[in-house]
């Protein structure tokens, strides 16, 4: 019926003749197209009417040029889609294709290193009483590390230092200098963020990778010279001198610090040249290596209060790629002085596991990141744009580091300590340093508030993997924060004096999560968090009001290995300005361990139980334990407060107590998360050791023998234990409701659970009316009666929701009432029946 797609000037009439447009009306209907690409009977007949250069087109002319239009838009599009991966496929297989090169000169090396060495071990082994067997070995090593002649701080002497960094960095890149091995969780593909590798048995830690990304090499290089814009443990970068060379390039020396992660190791900084060149081949070179006192250059005295790191060899490789975009090679090799800090920390300071995670992928995440923002609308969600959702997320995450490294330069001072050491108070008079912070004029208005006051901690963890805690920290905020603090801090940077929070006058009415930002691989999300009804008064008991936290949410990938979690919040004005104040409190979980956690994702079920049974249910068995082997990390808690100065001593107990309470819930959340309180079964998620949830299932089988007359689960024993792990993998959503005024989920099945999207834990937050819309509430509301009278129902298909808001269709559901011991009305107990996601 459509005409052909490939000439807009054709249309059809009804005896299957085509007509020819005019130019004129060409130019008239695509001007139309661009307005409304889709549009109805009535907005067609209208266009005629409105434009009287198709006054002789009949409408359904008109409409099958449009149809014609949408399907040359589609092809147009699936073609530019399919040319991008086509373009994106044979850059991966010229990056594959040069990576087994690199292997096969590795493996061809080693083999010749091997011969090398049997040789010499031979002769050594012949000749042991012939005093010339030591200087063979001697000579042998001698060859193998070479010894670098001296250096100057002159032009020439630098243009040395640079030209020899340079060698080593691009043998380190697409060499053999260094035995690279594959990191473990990454396979490479065209959806990856590249081949990312980690050394194995070099000095220091080091990790490579090698990518596509769709920017210009000149505007890589740009980006990623701006370190302190992506790696976000990076304080500052400071260009000292800047030297031209002769042949194109340029030389740069650079001051760089590093933050702490933590407040239990002092931060880094580094004294580097930086080199840029561009090589014959046309590739652009950006090369970093540490200067030292050996290589008689430039020095940079040490810095109080930092650690002098050492970086080798380092840098980034671009190649234009053909068709657009650039081909990167990205080498980081570091020696943090790993015995400058505590034994229990030097794993972070050994894995290059973790450098890779923190340093080397998220330059391409990045890079990744601002090149599909360039391909894209220029304005995301709330009316932001991009670069400026990446500020409010640097601010957070800088703020955050800020206050937990204290530096004298930004004002930071210590008081004294109460006599216990677990919390540091530091005090800065001064927060109008702290990345432009004003608190003399917040909206135009004075503040009372003209000093930042922060509590800090750390404490280390055992057996609770950082995403799964960060995630119930996340999602259940009332668990361990105060709803009194949150208002005061919300009205300390506000307009107005602003009392101290006393007892807990309002709790928390709600928490509503409204997502704002995230970046490719869901590896970082911003959002806004809105607590419903929060008093910190009792004035304002009488009518609660709703604070507004900007909330930084980052590591919450279980599989991903050596990553960190943090959890960073500051409250804000409803009106939300890119300019407006912060002051950054929160979490940050760094594993120990390098080795890949093995953990169920939705542990977090398992935690509702346990907190209300405590230490009653069975340990885990040794299997569990060894899965999910000894898991190690330390968390950091920092959390700002504004306030006035004369009533400092006042808000320093303040802060104290409430971090001191905030570490209890913790250690309380991380007891109930471990494998001493979880199902001792391979692959469930509910709480199979302990007795009440064995009894529950029993008494849901049973009353549905009662009142159905048929089995529900068809299983060989009758062991409790056994119905309850054949009730958790029922094909059939299973779910049970407390028999109160406002029923709400007590338990439900894995299918249940998936049914509703979401956790054992948030299960018991959500009504049963939620789940149905208006039909479904009119249909329960007629038969709940029944179900409580008959003691079951049989419902008839219908549409439900998820707690997502996402419809489920299901094809029947039953309803029945659950008795206990005692033959009494315990809940009911729900199965939908063969339901899917509409």
């Amino acid at each position: 019926m459509a005409m052909s797609c490939k000439d807009g000037k054709l249309g059809n009439l009804d005896n299957g003749k085509y007509v020819r447009y005019t130019p004129e009306q060409v130019e008239a209907l695509e001007r139309l197209y661009h307005e409304c690409p889709k549009p109805s009977s009535i907005r067609r007949q209208q266009l005629i009417r409105e434009c009287p250069i198709l006054s002789n087109i009949e409408p359904k002319q008109i409409k099958v040029w449009f149809q014609n239009r949408r399907c040359r838009e589609k092809q147009r599009k699936e073609a530019s889609r399919l040319q991008a991966v086509n373009r994106k496929l044979t850059a991966m297989n010229k990056l594959l294709m040069e990576e087994n090169d690199r292997l096969q000169k590795q493996v061809s090396q080693l083999v010749y290193e091997n011969g090398y060495f049997r040789q010499h071990t031979q002769n050594a082994t012949l000749a042991t009483k012939d005093p010339s067997c030591e200087s063979v070995v001697t000579s042998g090593q001698h060859h193998v590390t070479p010894q670098h002649p001296p250096r100057d701080a002159s032009p020439a002497g630098l243009l040395s230092i640079a030209e020899e960094t340079l060698a080593e960095f691009l043998s380190k890149a697409t060499g053999t200098a260094v035995e690279w091995v594959q990191m473990p969780g990454m396979k490479p593909g065209p959806d990856s963020i590249g081949i990312v590798a980690i050394s194995h048995g070099c000095t220091g830690v080091a990790a490579r990778a090698c990518g596509l990304v769709g920017l210009e090499p000149t505007r890589v290089a740009e980006l990623l010279k701006d370190r302190p814009s992506w790696f976000r443990d990076c304080r500052a970068v400071d260009v000292l001198n800047v030297l031209p060379t002769a042949n194109g390039g340029t030389i740069e020396l650079l001051y760089m610090q590093l933050y702490a992660p933590t407040t239990l190791a002092p931060a880094r900084d580094f004294w580097l040249l930086r080199y840029t060149s561009v090589l014959e081949d046309g590739s652009l070179v950006v090369c970093e290596r540490s200067l030292k006192n050996t290589q008689n250059g430039p020095s940079m005295p040490a810095v109080q209060h930092f650690v002098r790191a050492e970086m080798l060899p380092s840098g980034y490789l671009i190649r234009p790629c053909e068709g657009g975009g650039s081909i990167i090679h990205i080498v980081d090799h570091m020696d943090l002085e790993p015995w400058r800090v505590p034994e229990v920390l030097r794993p972070l300071y050994e894995s290059s596991t973790v450098l890779a995670q923190k340093t080397t992928m998220a330059a391409l995440r990045q890079l990744r990141q601002i090149a599909q923002e360039v391909s894209q609308s220029n304005v995301t969600g709330w009316g932001r744009r991009p670069a400026a959702l990446r500020a409010l997320s640097q601010r957070l995450s800088r703020g955050f580091n800020e206050a937990l490294n204290g530096f004298t330069d930004e004002g930071w001072s210590m008081m004294g300590n109460d006599g216990m050491d677990d919390v540091t108070i530091l005090v800065n008079s001064s927060p109008d340093k702290l990345m432009g912070l004003n608190l003399s004029f917040a909206n135009g208005f004075p503040s009372v508030s003209n000093a930042v006051l922060c509590a800090k901690a750390s404490m280390l963890l055992q057996n609770v993997p950082p995403a799964i805690l960060l995630r119930f920290l996340r999602e259940h905020r009332s668990e361990w924060a105060d709803s009194s603090i949150d208002a005061y801090s919300a009205a300390a940077v506000k307009v107005g004096p602003c009392s101290l929070p006393g007892s807990r006058v309002g709790g928390f009415g709600g928490q509503v999560i409204l997502p704002l930002a995230h970046t490719i691989e869901h590896e970082e999300f911003l959002e806004v968090i809105k607590l419903e009804g929060v008093a910190h008064s009792p004035e304002d008991a009488i009518m609660p009001r709703d604070v507004f936290l900007l909330q930084l949410c980052s590591g919450m990938d279980e599989n991903a290995v050596g990553t960190c979690a943090e959890l960073i919040f500051a409250p804000i004005d409803a009106s939300f300005a890119d300019d407006a104040p912060l002051l950054p409190s929160g979490f940050r979980i760094i594993p120990l361990d390098s080795g890949k956690e093995a953990s169920s994702p939705n542990r977090t079920l398992d935690l509702a139980s346990a907190l209300e049974i405590g230490p009653t249910g069975n340990k885990a068995s040794n299997d569990y334990s060894g899965n999910s082997g000894c898991m190690r990390s330390v968390m950091t808690i920092a959390f700002e407060f504004a306030f006035e100065s004369h009533m400092q001593e006042h808000v320093a107990s303040m802060a104290r107590q409430y971090v001191r309470s905030i570490i209890s819930s913790v250690q309380r959340v991380a007891l109930a998360l471990s494998p001493s309180h979880l199902s001792s079964h391979a692959g469930l998620r509910t709480p199979l050791g302990t007795p009440e949830a064995q009894t529950l299932a029993r008494w849901i089988c049973q009353s549905y023998r009662l009142y159905m007359g048929v089995e529900l689960l068809k299983c060989g024993s009758e062991g409790s234990e056994t119905i309850l792990k054949t009730l958790w993998h029922h094909s059939d959503a299973i779910m049970c409701c407390s028999l109160k005024a406002l029923p709400v989920f007590t338990f439900a099945n894995q299918a249940g659970l998936d049914m509703l999207e979401t956790t054992l834990v948030a299960l018991q937050d959500i009504t049963l009316e939620k789940i149905f819309d208006d039909h479904g509430r009119k249909t329960l509301c007629t038969e709940f009666p029944q179900i409580m009278q008959q003691g079951f129902a049989c419902l008839q298909g219908g549409i439900c929701l998820s707690s997502m808001g996402r419809p489920v269709s299901y094809e029947r559901a039953v309803a029945w009432k659950v008795l206990n011991e005692e033959e009494n009305a315990h809940c009911i107990c729900f199965m939908f029946i063969n339901w899917s996601f509409v």
